[in-house]
């Protein structure tokens, strides 16, 4: 099993939600999430002062699916999450070792639908 992490503009949420969902993704979890790379920040005015916004808002989307599925999965989340512009997010991939259902106790892929 894998876990996917994916960080990406706001603007792309549905477009990503719909694409994995089409792939078979069964589960998800969404979080607003601040962060900076390369697009750095910006700097806007407020209450006539100049200040540096350092962290920029994007949505963190994280799923864990069997390994068969992670190359569909991220295909899913580049070609919907990808505006062209800096600051489209990353992907993180990681192992996992073992799920647990807490309700039934069941472990492994069968806890993942």
């Amino acid at each position: 099993m894998k876990k996917i992490e994916a960080v990406f503009r706001h603007s792309q949420l549905e477009k990503v939600k719909q694409a994995l969902n089409d792939v078979g993704v069964k589960g998800m979890t969404i979080v607003e999430v601040r962060g900076a790379g390369k697009q750095k920040g910006y700097t806007e005015t407020y209450r006539g002062s100049k200040v540096t916004i350092n962290l920029r808002p994007k949505v963190e989307l994280k799923t864990i699916i069997p390994d068969e599925m992670v190359e569909q999965a991220v295909e899913a989340i580049v070609e919907n999450a990808r505006t062209g512009q800096i600051g489209d997010g990353k992907i993180f991939i990681s192992n996992i070792e073992e799920t647990v259902r807490i309700r039934t106790g069941e472990k492994g892929t069968e806890t993942l639908t």
